[in-house]
Parts: C-alpha cells; structure tokens; sequence
C-alpha cells in the first residue's frame, strides 16, 4: 500500500493539482461563502486527476503491477482523502487568521468549528457518489462527477439556509456556543471517516467484478 500511494502521488496525480490546495486561502475573503472555496478541489482538481488517469491508462497500469484490485481502489481513495485533509487543513489556518483580521461575522455560515465538521461531510458525501459510481466502469468520469457535485452543493446549501432561518441551528452559526459546534464537528470527522471506508468497500467490491 506504501508503494501504491506514492505511485499515486509521484506519477498519477500531477504536481500542478496541489496548487488547488491555496484554494483554503478564500477563506480570507470577508463576507463570502466559504464552502465554495473548498468545492474548487472537486470542481477542478478531482475530475481533472481521473481524466488524466483515463488518458494515461492508469488502471490498466495498476492492475498489472503485483497487487490485488481492491488495493489500486483503496490507494487512490486514500490519495484523494489525504488531498481533501490537507484542503481542510489550509482552510483550517485560514480561517483563524479571518477571524483575527476582520472580528466581524459572515452573512452566511462563519468558518467556525460546525461549518469545518459539516466540511468533512460534505466532502464524505462528494466520495460515497462519486467513487463507487466510478469504480462501477472503472472507465466513466462524467456522471459520477456531475452527480457527485449536485449532491455535495445540496449539502452544502442545505446547511446554509437551514442555519439562516432554522432558529435552533443558529447556535451553530458565529463564534458562540462552542459545545453545540464542536458536537457538530465530532459528527462530521465521524461520518468523513465512516463514509469514506463504504465508499471504499463499494467501490473495490464494484471493481473486482470488472474485466479490464
């Protein structure tokens, strides 16, 4: 597995693509909406890295190599995931430095701890739809990506207005109420991780069953 992800890393995901971490730095934006500046990773970055896999015969490479299918799924999942940790990271940074330029709060949901717990998420739910819509064909990038970025933007919009104008989510909203917030954010590592393992047994169950 060691080997496989630094494949990953070293030859099948571009070093041009980590740029789009600096995309967290959007979070230094007042009065914007800060789940944007984390979709641009699956707007641009993770249909891009699929297509350029699909033009370079990566599966077909992987699948040669000595190694069971379920572990070229699980590589790539874990790629991706890290990806999407280091995003949250950056965004993570930058939203403490919002906090200590502007002193003011946002319009829409504040990058707090319960905007980073339904972060995680979103992302989770990104991946459950995507990857095993992919691994279905091992092959197919378009409909996995358009109808993993609808359901990730449901979520996210979702959140925003139900804390806008659901009176009992607006604790979740500003920098008050710590407790309820971090619940939240307990919540989403828990489901990040949760989610991401079933869209992993998805997806490597769906590709065993392909002949490449």
């Amino acid at each position: 597995m060691k080997n496989l992800l630094y494949k990953e890393f070293r030859l099948a995901i571009h070093p041009l693509f980590y740029l789009i971490l600096l995309c967290g730095a959007l979070l230094l934006i007042p009065k914007w909406i800060f789940f944007l500046a984390l979709m641009y990773f699956f707007f641009i970055a993770l249909p891009n890295i699929f297509s350029m896999g699909k033009s370079d015969n990566d599966i077909v490479f992987s699948v040669m190599l000595p190694v069971r299918k379920r572990d070229v799924v699980k590589s790539r999942i874990l790629s991706i995931v890290i990806i999407e940790l280091a995003q949250l990271l950056v965004a993570a940074i930058c939203a403490v430095l919002n906090r200590a330029l502007y002193h003011t709060e946002n319009y829409l949901l504040d990058p707090n701890f319960a905007f980073f717990g339904f972060a995680f998420i979103m992302y989770a739910v990104f991946n459950i739809v995507f990857f095993p819509m992919f691994y279905k064909t091992a092959y197919k990038i378009g409909a996995p990506t358009i109808f993993a970025n609808v359901a990730a933007i449901l979520f996210a919009t979702g959140v925003e207005f139900g804390v806008l104008y659901i009176p009992a989510l607006r604790v979740l909203d500003g920098m008050g109420h710590i407790g309820a917030q971090l619940w939240v954010l307990a919540l989403g590592i828990v489901l990040f991780v949760l989610l991401n393992i079933v869209a992993y047994k998805i997806s490597a169950r769906r590709f065993e069953r392909i002949d490449l």
